[in-house]
């Protein structure tokens, strides 16, 4: 029995998974990944990779994942799943990339500014 780790990332979200074979439990930092991830939402964000490459129920994952909010953790999770099923078998890869689940989201918070409130939004202008 081998293990597969890898890795994903969004955001400020970092998931590092390890996938065995099992009978397709995911644990999210100790805990079931319905309890860690509670809306239905989030919790098909986790499993899009799986249902995509048609492997539900046939590996146990771990996942220790830090940083971001829910929603960056579980992107970041999807991807880390996706880069697995790939590195077990490279025939899934165009399935999962038709999806757009290969990819890196590279999008991240743009910085603030000096002399701005945000990172775009100025000071309310004052004529006088």
């Amino acid at each position: 029995m081998s293990v597969t780790n890898t890795s994903g990332r969004r955001k400020t979200a970092v998931a590092r998974i390890y996938l065995k074979d099992g009978a397709g439990a995911i644990t999210v930092n100790g805990k079931d990944h319905k309890v860690y991830f509670p809306t239905l939402p989030l919790q098909y964000i986790v499993n899009q990779s799986l249902e995509v490459s048609e492997l539900v129920g046939r590996y146990d994952i771990t996942v220790n994942v830090q940083g971001g909010g829910v929603k960056g953790q579980a992107e970041a999770v999807r991807l880390a799943i996706a880069k697995a099923i790939v590195e077990l078998d490279a025939e899934k890869k165009p399935a999962l990339r038709a999806k757009g689940l290969m990819t890196r989201d590279m999008r991240m918070v743009e910085r603030k500014k000096p002399g701005r409130a945000k990172a775009r939004k100025k000071f309310q202008f004052s004529k006088r």
